[in-house]
C-alpha cells in the first residue's frame, strides 16, 4: 500500500520557477509577489484591497484590532474549528462566546448566534469550515440588526461560493490561511482581503510595526505588530494562485470520489455542496450516523489499525483544556457541537491522493462498519 497522506500541496515546476525567480531578483523586486499576490487575490475575491501576513491568526488578529475589539468586549465564534479562528479574541482581552453549529452544514448556527447577542457583543466570526458555507444571508441581517461586525474566516474556503459569491467575500472583512496543509499552500501564510479603504490604511499601519506605508523611513506612529509576509514565501503562494482552478477542482473531485466510492453506505454524512453554489472542499469530513453507534475516536483506531490515516472532526473548543470550566456552560446550549463532533472524522485529503488510495479509504470505513 502506497504512502496516504491526510494533507499536502501539488507543487510543480511552475511553484519552483517561479521561487527561483524571486531569488534571482532579491534586489530588484524584493517585495513584487507580496503586492502582485495579495493584489490579486483581493481582485479575484471581489475585493478592494488585500494583505498578506505571516498566516491566517495574525490576519484575525489585524482586522479585530482594527476594529477596535478590546476588554469587555464579545465575539461570538462557532463551537466547531481551529482555535485560530477564536486565539484573537483572547490576545485583545476580550471574550469568545462559543455559538452551536448547523447539523448538515456544520458552520454557526444563525439562531444560536441570536440567543448568544448581549449587549457587549461587537462582533461575530463566521467560519467556513472544511469548505462549508453558513447561512451568510441570516448571519449579516443578523448583525446589521445588532449592529455589530461580521467576519469571514475563510481558511478552509478557497474555492467555495454561496449563490455564486466566492468565500471571501461576505461581510466587513475576510481571512485565508495558506498554511502547508490547504489548497493553496505558502508553508505559512495568510491573507486579509477589505473593501474599506479607512480600514485597509489602519491595518496596514498595524502590520508593520506602526509605519505608515510610503511615510517617512524609521518613523513608528504607534507600537504595533510586525505581521509582514516575506516575497519568497509570497512567490509560492502567487504561483499556487495561478493554479487556483486546478488546485480547487481536485480538492472537488477528492469530494466526489469519496461519494461515489462510498454511495452504498447508509447512514454517513459528507460535505454538502449548497444549493446554487460550490463546496471548495479544503477536507472532505464524514459524520457517522447515530445508527452505527460509532465515535470519532474508536473510528480512528480502527481505521489506523488498518493502516490508513484519519483525524478527528474539530472538538468544541469549549471542551477543549485551553477554555478551563466552558465544558459545563457551552454543552447544554451547544448540543449539535457536541454531538455532530463526538461522531465526526477528516478523511485523506492531500492534493495526491489518487483513486486508488480513495478506494483503499473508503474500503477501510467499509470494513469498520461491518
Amino acid at each position: 500500500m502506497s504512502n496516504i497522506y491526510m494533507a499536502g500541496p501539488w507543487i510543480t515546476e511552475h511553484e519552483i520557477k517561479t521561487v527561483e525567480k524571486a531569488m534571482r531578483d532579491w534586489y530588484e523586486k524584493p517585495y513584487y509577489y507580496c503586492e502582485t499576490f495579495q493584489d490579486e487575490f483581493a481582485a479575484y475575491h471581489g475585493r478592494a484591497y488585500g494583505l498578506m501576513t505571516p498566516n491566517c491568526t495574525t490576519a484575525i488578529h489585524l482586522l479585530l484590532t482594527a476594529l477596535g475589539i478590546g476588554p469587555g468586549d464579545e465575539v461570538l465564534v462557532p463551537e466547531c474549528t481551529w482555535i485560530a479562528s477564536a486565539a484573537p479574541i483572547t490576545y485583545l482581552g476580550a471574550t469568545p462566546v462559543f455559538c452551536d453549529i448547523d447539523p448538515v452544514s456544520w458552520c454557526i448556527d444563525a439562531e444560536s448566534a441570536r440567543r448568544s447577542i448581549t449587549s457587549r457583543t461587537k462582533a461575530l466570526i463566521a467560519v467556513d469550515l472544511y469548505g462549508n458555507m453558513p447561512d451568510m444571508a441570516a448571519l449579516q441581517a443578523l448583525c446589521d440588526e445588532h449592529g455589530i461586525f461580521l467576519v469571514e474566516d475563510a481558511a478552509e474556503a478557497v474555492g467555495s461560493t454561496l449563490k455564486g459569491v466566492r468565500a471571501g467575500k461576505f461581510g466587513v472583512g475576510s481571512v485565508f490561511s495558506f498554511h502547508r496543509t490547504k489548497t493553496i499552500v505558502t508553508g505559512e501564510g495568510g491573507m486579509l482581503l477589505l473593501d474599506d479603504k479607512a480600514l485597509f490604511e489602519r491595518c496596514s499601519i498595524l502590520r508593520d510595526h506602526g509605519r505608515r506605508p510610503g511615510g517617512p523611513m524609521y518613523m513608528n506612529e504607534e507600537v504595533t505588530y510586525k505581521y509582514m509576509p516575506f516575497n519568497i514565501q509570497a512567490a509560492i503562494g502567487y504561483a499556487q494562485f495561478q493554479r487556483i482552478d486546478e488546485l480547487v477542482g481536485k480538492k472537488q473531485w477528492i469530494l466526489a470520489k469519496y461519494r461515489e466510492h462510498l454511495c452504498g453506505v447508509p447512514d454517513i454524512l459528507l460535505n454538502p455542496e449548497p444549493e446554487g453554489g460550490v463546496n471548495g472542499t479544503w477536507i472532505t469530513a464524514l459524520v457517522f450516523g447515530k445508527s452505527h453507534g460509532l465515535t470519532k475516536l474508536a473510528a480512528m483506531d480502527r481505521l489506523i489499525k488498518l493502516g490508513l490515516p484519519a483525524r478527528p472532526f474539530f472538538y468544541p473548543l469549549s471542551s477543549l483544556d485551553a477554555y478551563p470550566g466552558m465544558r459545563e456552560i457551552y454543552e447544554p446550549r451547544n448540543p449539535v457541537s457536541y454531538d455532530v463532533s463526538a461522531r465526526g472524522i477528516n478523511l485523506p485529503g492531500a492534493l495526491n491522493l489518487t483513486e486508488e488510495q480513495i478506494v483503499q479509504v473508503c474500503d477501510g470505513i467499509k470494513a469498520i462498519l461491518a
